[in-house]
Formats: structure tokens, C-alpha cells, sequence
């Protein structure tokens, strides 16, 4: 391990050394670019916005995913790496410290099981809901996964900004997703329809649990200014179910946040919660490419920033470049090239997606025709 982590050490340095002083402006030009966007303003062009996490950075960089998780200098490396190798893109949240989606269930006591070449998983504490009556709200300074988290954030935040970069956005799993991760999403959405009051009282101990660990990430960084919210396990009900049980969760957790650039990200396609999208108060919507972009507009409303929506697995991870250029132009299109898009996937940067098919996308988003003459800077 000592030989790993000194090896990993040296080339994270050198790294930190040879970045161009200028790095700082242009990362803080790109994080005014995405306050911008989310504020519906235009910026000149249309951006690309990507959410990369640890089901796609150790693959794509060929190191082992133990490795990426649990040694920081390989860690810190392969984030500057990919920062630089995609220094057109807004990376989301950024420098995430993100344990696949383990960390808030390990802090309930979820068994872990880690492995060398694929993300981790959380194994479900039971299948009866029942049995977490009582269940009590975990602290993340010291349940679970979420204090070395932390610990990551505070001691490579420094080392961070001498390369350049800020970290300005914090991210946590959203309730209904980390209450299925206890339960198991079968046995949870079973519950929801057979012991509804068991399934919000649960609901209420994870959303408060999202709050405070979105709180606690902010709290051990310097310049947060943005939560994002992952929820798919939301995409997966009914109208009505969605009111009842998914909007009051989520709409209190970035409720707790006022100030701050609110991204919430739901890739299921379901479309029954997009009309309530506003409510929530969020700013950018991450959505599936399933769904037509012109009516998720329609469906949103005006207000907000749509995130999307060129399809992850079948063109980002497996087309070519020039079918990634194509899809990512069939998009400009379609949304008119006005200010309120992010160029991205319809969801997350899937595993073994092309840097090839990456640098088409940003491409074809520089290449693509301007916005109006009135939104330009």
C-alpha cells in the first residue's frame, strides 16, 4: 500500500505543479456559466454538463476502483485528471467524494461490499418494514462512511484549490432512493401501497437524514454554493403516489437550502412529476433521454434548466463520435438553442462511455450555431 500510495503521491504532485495558473479563472468562469444557466440567462453558447462519478472514472483511467475509493492520492489524481482531459465540461458535482451509492445506507448500518473493478453495493437491512420502526436519524460526523467522507473533503479541499479547481456543490441520494436501499426497491414500493404511514414515517428519518448530510458536506468545505439531489426511486410512482409520498420529501430537503443552486436529478421515465418540477424550487433538471426533450420543456415550464438529453448507454457509451455529434445536434435543435439547456447525457455518464465520445459532445456544443444575439455576454 505504501508503495501504491507513494507512486499515486508523486504523479498527483506533478499534476498540482504543471496546471497553468490560469486554471482558477476558468474554473470559476465555468461555475459562473452554470449559475447563469440555472438562472435561465444566456451564456453565449450552450454548455455541456456532465455528472461523473465512480462507476465511470476508474474504468475510463484504467486503475482499479478499490484503489479510487479508499486510497486519496489516486483519488485526488484521477479527478484532476479527468478535469483536465474534459476542461471544456462542467463536471457534477465535481470532485465527489461518492462511494457509489453506499454512503447515506452505510450510515443505517447497510452491510458494504466493495470490489477492485466495479462500485460498490449496499445490501438491504431488512425486507419488513416493520422492523425499522423506531428508527432513529444517523449523524454524519460519525455514522457509517459519511465521517470519512467528510474527512476527504477537508483535507483535499486545500490541495484542490492549489490545482485550480473549487469544489462548489455538495450531492446526496434522495430519500425515497436511500429508503429503498434499506428495504430493498421491491419491498419498499410494496410498502408504500400496503403500510403507507410506516412508509412516511421512514421517509421522514431519510429525508432528514439527505438534509443533514447535504448541511454536513457544506459545513467541512469553504464555497459551497449548489446541492444536488439524486432520486430515481421518485420516477417511480404514480401521480398521485408521487404527491403523497415523493414531493413533500424531496421539496423539504431543498427547502432546508434557500440560497443555494438547487440540480435535482431523476433519469426513471416517468413523466408524472415534471409539471411539479417548479415547486420543488429546483433550478436544473437532469432527466431521461427516454422523454422528448420539447415536452419535458413543455411539462417544466419556462423557469427552469433542462440537463440532457442525448442518450447515455446506446450513443454516449456505445455510438461513435460522429453519432454522439449527430444526437447532441438533433438536441440544439430541438430546444432552439435559447438559453435554459446543459448539454448532457439523459442521466449519468455510464460506465465505459468513450473519451472519444465525450469530446464529440463538447464538439459538437461548440460547434453548434450560437444563442440569440440578445443572450450573448
Amino acid at each position: 500500500m505504501g508503495g501504491v500510495l507513494a507512486d499515486y503521491g508523486r504523479r498527483a504532485m506533478r499534476v498540482l505543479l504543471n496546471s497553468d495558473s490560469s486554471q482558477e479563472t476558468m474554473d470559476l468562469k465555468k461555475w459562473d456559466i452554470f449559475k447563469r444557466c440555472g438562472q435561465r440567462r444566456g451564456v453565449g453558447h450552450t454548455p455541456v454538463a456532465l455528472i461523473v462519478d465512480s462507476p465511470w472514472i476508474p474504468g475510463h483511467l484504467g486503475i482499479s476502483t478499490l484503489d479510487y475509493l479508499s486510497v486519496p492520492e489516486v483519488w485526488l489524481e484521477a479527478n484532476l485528471r479527468v478535469e483536465q482531459e474534459l476542461a471544456e465540461a462542467i463536471l457534477l458535482p465535481g470532485f465527489w467524494v461518492e462511494m457509489g451509492m453506499t454512503a447515506e445506507p452505510s450510515a443505517f448500518g447497510c452491510k458494504v461490499s466493495l470490489f477492485p473493478d466495479r462500485t460498490p453495493i449496499a445490501h438491504p437491512l431488512t425486507e419488513k418494514i416493520e422492523a425499522l420502526e423506531g428508527l432513529t436519524v444517523p449523524d454524519p460526523l460519525t455514522d457509517g462512511l459519511l465521517p470519512l467522507i467528510l474527512n476527504y473533503y477537508r483535507r483535499a479541499e486545500p490541495r484542490i484549490n492549489d490545482a485550480g479547481h473549487v469544489i462548489k456543490m455538495v450531492a446526496a441520494r434522495g430519500p425515497l432512493t436511500v429508503a429503498s436501499h434499506l428495504l430493498g426497491v421491491t419491498e419498499f414500493l410494496l410498502a408504500l401501497k400496503l403500510k403507507p404511514a410506516a412508509t412516511q414515517a421512514l421517509l421522514r428519518v431519510t429525508a432528514t437524514l439527505v438534509r443533514t448530510w447535504l448541511q454536513a458536506q457544506a459545513d467541512a468545505l469553504e464555497e459551497v454554493e449548489a446541492v444536488m439531489v439524486l432520486d430515481d426511486i421518485a420516477g417511480f410512482l404514480s401521480p398521485t403516489d408521487y404527491l403523497e409520498f415523493a414531493h413533500p420529501h424531496l421539496k423539504t430537503v431543498f427547502d432546508a437550502f434557500p440560497g443555494a443552486l438547487k440540480v435535482f436529478h431523476n433519469d426513471t421515465n416517468n413523466a408524472v412529476s415534471y409539471r411539479h418540477m417548479a415547486d420543488l424550487g429546483i433550478h436544473i433538471f437532469n432527466f431521461t433521454h427516454l422523454q422528448p426533450l420539447d415536452q419535458v420543456r413543455r411539462l417544466v415550464g419556462p423557469d427552469l434548466c433542462l440537463m440532457g438529453n442525448v442518450p447515455p448507454l446506446e450513443v454516449l457509451a456505445e455510438g461513435t463520435p460522429d453519432q454522439v455529434r449527430t444526437a447532441a445536434r438533433h438536441c440544439l435543435e430541438i430546444h432552439g438553442r435559447r438559453p435554459g439547456l446543459l448539454l448532457s447525457a439523459g442521466g449519468g455518464v455510464s460506465p465505459g462511455t468513450p473519451g472519444a465520445n465525450l469530446a464529440a459532445l463538447i464538439e459538437a456544443a461548440r460547434d453548434g450555431d450560437p444563442e440569440p444575439r440578445e443572450h450573448r455576454l
